[in-house]
């Protein structure tokens, strides 16, 4: 499969060696193929443990200030990638290889952006694998959705576990990338969307999926770098690049400029991009990659880093976080303070 190609190709530039978390598998004890997140070992990120999430990168160690006044809702993407589904349509929660796996690429280089910004918790789910988004037969299509259901179950009882026993009324920010989108942009509208709880969210970050501009009854997009309440999302290509499945959307999704954080057609040279985490997690690139907001993506022309010569491929999607990692980083913390000064926008 030519995206699982692509993901190979993109974690060995952007995580470093691609098989480098086998070593840590045997540090892994998951008991029961069921999660109970009641124990910390079904939680991928935790503030009650050290986990990859606690990582900074070298040069932003001397800045570091952590903030436990807010809490940040990680869902990761899919890292049960096999095209053979040895396990079926669903990963195996208690695998140490997936667990190892997940911790050491997405929770590492992707959740750790947000570790300045609050306490992090990201659920171990039974993720669906990555064929279900590309189902074959009509049979494929029925067992892919239910794939989809499972994952999204764990995923809505761990957040649920986490509102009974952790939040005690912090506000909130939801992040997520990729299959973490397609149950993040569910978990947004069933429990924040013209709720309660709507108060309490920042913002929700749901990147790599497209989220319909009409998903939302209540939320809106966020239209500048401090509005919260409101909704982020953006998927990276290269300039010029759309590929058929976004052609055909029948619905526009919401585009963000991640380094802008305007919703507009905007362009943001990459001069103007002070950080990006792509060819090791301990070394922070400037100028990696522009923005531009192309009706319904994000462009950039191809992204300039040591060894970027073997990047050849056009879909930037594993890239939407760590190609603006520290410009992400940077605005958590701006829509935090709005937050808490009360701004509304």
């Amino acid at each position: 499969m030519k995206y699982t190609r692509f993901a190979s190709l993109i974690l060995i530039l952007l995580y470093g060696c691609s098989n480098g978390y086998h070593k840590f598998e045997s540090q892994y004890a998951l008991p029961s193929s069921v999660p109970d997140y009641g124990n910390l070992e079904y939680w991928a990120a935790h503030p009650y443990k050290k986990d990859p999430s606690d990582s900074i990168p070298r040069p932003l160690r001397k800045m570091y200030l952590a903030d436990s006044s807010i809490d940040i809702f990680f869902i990761h993407p899919t890292t049960y990638t096999d095209n053979a589904r040895p396990f079926g349509w669903n990963a195996p929660i208690e695998n140490a290889a997936l667990a190892a796996k997940t911790d050491y690429s997405t929770i590492l280089y992707q959740a750790s952006i947000f570790n300045a910004s609050g306490r992090i918790f990201a659920p171990r789910y039974r993720q669906a694998n990555l064929g279900a988004y590309f189902p074959v037969t009509a049979a494929d299509t029925v067992a892919a959705l239910q794939a989809f259901e499972i994952a999204y179950a764990d995923v809505k009882a761990a957040f649920s576990y986490y509102l009974s026993h952790y939040n005690n009324g912090r506000p909130i920010i939801i992040a997520t990338h990729s299959q973490g989108t397609t149950h993040g942009k569910r978990l947004v509208k069933e429990f924040f969307d013209g709720t309660a709880l709507q108060k309490k969210l920042v913002a929700a970050y749901l990147v790599g999926i497209p989220v319909e501009k009409n998903w939302f009854t209540q939320l809106k997009a966020c239209e500048t770098a401090n509005e919260t309440g409101c909704i982020l999302s953006w998927r990276t290509f290269k300039e010029g690049y759309k590929p058929d499945y976004v052609l055909h959307e029948k619905v526009p999704a919401i585009v963000t400029n991640p380094l802008t954080w305007s919703r507009t057609d905007t362009i943001a040279p990459r001069k103007i991009n002070m950080g990006s985490v792509v060819t090791g997690f301990n070394s922070l690139v400037k100028k990696v990659a522009e923005a531009n907001n192309a009706g319904g993506v994000i462009w950039t022309p191809k992204p300039r880093f040591f060894g970027n010569i073997f990047f050849t491929t056009k879909n930037y999607h594993i890239g939407d976080y760590n190609l603006y990692y520290l410009s992400v980083r940077e605005n958590v913390k701006e829509r935090i303070k709005a937050y808490k000064n009360g701004s509304p926008d």
